[in-house]
């Protein structure tokens, strides 16, 4: 049985998520479709490629991948499908794969080529659900797409590094539902070049020495629960999917707020690791 997963920017409000099921149970009552996400921020290409990028590989493979962001059809802004790690990807070529493609090379891209076929204003709907149910039933990506080699970058995925290999400049590019913030640094890519030197994170004004293996590890556990203020302190790991993350202990942005607005951290803002000589 096929499993499609939907991961999206439209939200639980309007009808579009809804409307998408309809479409590909009309055309395979049986397949199984899962929802990854629907909560992306809108037209945020860098959040959506983090979310799938960690969500993918649980899936098992063969399954076919739905994601619907920024996919109005434009000269700029082609629809593609792409074969990597097994796995299919339906999404405009915006720079959405392009985080897993740097870990990954896909197997086979094609430049979808079926719109003179199809009349659309909501190409997630009416062309990635045909081409979805195509894969599912076993077709093959020539029969709707022309092979193309390669994919559209993100801006400023990977991050900088001077010269002296003494500073790395990256970006926040996601946000979760803690409020903790992601940067695009890799703990691979950070420990390539720390080399076991000491060294100083700094975002906005907050400073930090050390990188913890989990969140509890700040917690001194030696010390009697009712005499801790630990809830509310700021902290870096390398989360779950081993980026660098900078977080509050046991957060809530309805309550104590989060790494993101007790330190005015927001998308794109810069985390600077010093390294020491």
């Amino acid at each position: 049985m096929a499993i499609i997963t939907l991961t999206t920017d439209f939200g639980e409000k309007d009808h579009f998520a809804g409307a998408i099921k309809g479409a590909i149970y009309s055309e395979l009552p049986d397949v199984r479709i899962v929802d990854i996400s629907h909560s992306v921020s809108p037209f945020n290409i860098s959040e959506a490629a983090y979310i799938i990028q960690n969500a993918y590989s649980s899936f098992p493979k063969g399954t076919i991948h739905v994601i619907g962001i920024d996919s109005e059809l434009n000269p700029e802004n082609k629809h593609i499908a792409v074969e990597l790690d097994d796995h299919f990807f339906i999404c405009a070529n915006n720079g959405i794969m392009s985080m897993i493609a740097n870990v990954i090379v896909p197997k086979k891209i094609v430049e979808i080529n079926i719109h003179d076929k199809i009349e659309t204003s909501f190409p997630v709907l009416d062309v990635f659900v045909k081409v979805a149910c195509h894969i599912a039933r076993g077709g093959t990506l020539e029969v709707i797409g022309k092979a193309i080699n390669s994919i559209k970058p993100i801006k400023n995925l990977v991050p900088y590094v001077n010269e002296e290999k003494t500073q790395i400049i990256g970006s926040i590019i996601y946000i979760d539902n803690y409020g903790n913030v992601v940067t695009n640094i890799r703990k691979s890519f950070f420990e390539q070049l720390q080399k076991g030197r000491a060294f100083e994170i700094s975002a906005r004004s907050h400073k930090f020495k050390t990188i913890y293996n989990k969140y509890s590890d700040i917690v001194n556990f030696e010390i009697p629960e009712a005499q801790r203020h630990d809830e509310g302190r700021g902290l870096v790991v390398f989360n779950s999917s081993n980026f660098l993350e900078i977080a509050i202990y046991k957060s809530n942005t309805n309550t104590v707020g989060g790494a993101s607005t007790l330190m005015g951290l927001g998308l794109r803002d810069t985390v600077t690791i010093n390294f020491k000589k």
